[in-house]
């Protein structure tokens, strides 16, 4: 069996040469024929709200919100159509921001922010990229209901319209994206990520895939968005093309719900039992640009993998481990995803990064996991305390022979955007 798995820019073929594989993928839906116009038309009618125009007066200072270039949002289709929207309320354009919700992530080059946006925005709007660690440009909300002290980015709080953009995928541990974390994470104080992301937290029984309110990532998440009053949401759906296939635009809170309960739809998929083997990917770039973001993937797989399975995850990245952050740091420290546990659990610890050498280390309790990546070299890949998987169709022979001629396989070739769970 020859499989296409998303996998960097241009996809990967493997080759899969048993009996017993299933192969698990989203509900393809076609993308929508017209973006622009149907983009335009949820704006003018949207959920649960006025239309953006009548929510803007001539003389408001307007910040849009868009993910950065870690997220598959197609920001150069949307934001055109925004922007044209605000200008037709008679905004000046010096009066639009457009903001760059990175959370912890590093800052964007020139030339990346030309990729995501366009040259035409970058050059005529004026373009900021919010710091987590930058103290003058946080203002304090105060403490979430959890106890929890929360900044927030002082341009997008001391704009008159705030309109939050993104797209609407399952997450590993905030259930799906889009909504409300364009805020927090997207927009907080270093402090007020990693409490969110804190041991506590991500260790949740309710912090999973699909699953939103209950979750106490994804509550407090919405709590702090709606402490801060947005104007306007407007979240997308993908389909594997990154054609867009749903439009949920207006309250934050009803248009995120309608965008979710359409992804469950055709992302959730049950299966019968789980498998002995899992082959994954981080659904291609811009998603798979790192060994960190692929924790998504390898998480998708760990939903249906037996105990002491084996999980093989297909990732690019070409942004490495990546180099910025303490992702790779932490590993290193750590020593052994035993070793990661005990040091994340401590009580006050709190660092860059901690929950996704957390979540990282308690899949690899339960199963091994199997790194194909052009991105990194095999010394990385033991560094992460990952096996580096150097020739796919060997490494899947011996793995059959570990499980016996009859194992199991299921194959998720756009990774985390299924959500594959056991029926019972």
């Amino acid at each position: 069996m020859e499989i296409e798995l998303a996998y960097g820019r241009s996809g990967l073929r493997t080759v899969i040469d048993h009996d017993n594989v299933e192969v698990i993928r989203p509900e393809f839906i076609p993308g929508l024929p017209d973006e622009s116009s149907a983009i335009r038309a949820h704006l003018r009618s949207p959920i649960g709200s006025q239309g953006l125009v009548d929510l803007i007066k001539p003389n408001d200072k307007v910040v849009i919100v868009h993910t950065d270039i870690t997220r598959a949002t197609p920001n150069d289709r949307i934001l055109p159509v925004v922007i044209e929207e605000v200008l037709e309320a008679g905004i000046d354009p010096e009066n639009i921001t457009l903001l760059n919700g990175l959370g912890t992530h590093r800052p964007q080059t020139e030339q990346e922010l030309r990729d995501m946006l366009g040259d035409v925005l970058v050059e005529k709007y004026r373009c900021i990229q919010h710091n987590c660690f930058d103290e003058t440009g946080l203002i304090y909300l105060g403490r979430t209901t959890l106890g929890n002290d929360v900044r927030i980015n002082r341009t997008y709080l001391e704009a008159d319209v705030k309109i939050l953009t993104g797209f609407i995928e399952p997450h590993f541990f905030a259930g799906f994206s889009g909504g409300p974390k364009a805020v927090l994470p997207s927009l907080a104080g270093s402090e007020s990520v990693f409490s969110n992301h804190s041991y506590k937290m991500i260790s949740h029984p309710n912090a999973g895939w699909g699953i939103t309110y209950g979750n106490p990532i994804w509550e407090e998440m919405l709590e702090v968005a709606l402490k801060t009053n947005p104007t306007f949401l407007l979240n997308v759906t993908l389909n594997s093309k990154k054609e867009i296939t749903g439009i949920f635009a207006g309250d934050l809170v009803e248009s995120h719900r309608k965008g979710c309960d359409f992804i469950k739809q055709t992302a959730m998929v049950a299966v019968e039992s789980p498998f002995d083997i899992v082959i994954t990917t981080n659904s291609g770039y811009p998603l798979d640009q790192n060994l960190y973001q692929s924790i998504k993937g390898i998480s998708a797989a760990r939903q249906i993998i037996k105990k002491g399975g084996a999980i093989i995850i297909f990732t690019a990245c070409e942004d490495g481990l990546p180099d910025h952050g303490l992702y790779a740091e932490l590993l290193m420290q750590g020593e052994t995803p035993d070793g990661v546990l005990s040091m994340v659990s401590q009580p006050g610890f709190a660092a860059h990064d901690q929950w996704q050498v957390q979540i990282q280390a308690q899949i690899q309790q339960y199963a091994e996991v199997h790194v194909y990546s052009e991105g990194l070299t095999e010394q990385q890949i033991l560094n992460a305390h990952f096996t580096p998987c150097l020739e796919p169709e060997a490494t899947l022979v011996t793995l059959i022979s570990k499980f016996g001629p009859k194992a199991s396989i299921c194959v998720l070739p756009e990774g985390p955007l299924t959500i594959p769970y056991l029926e019972n």
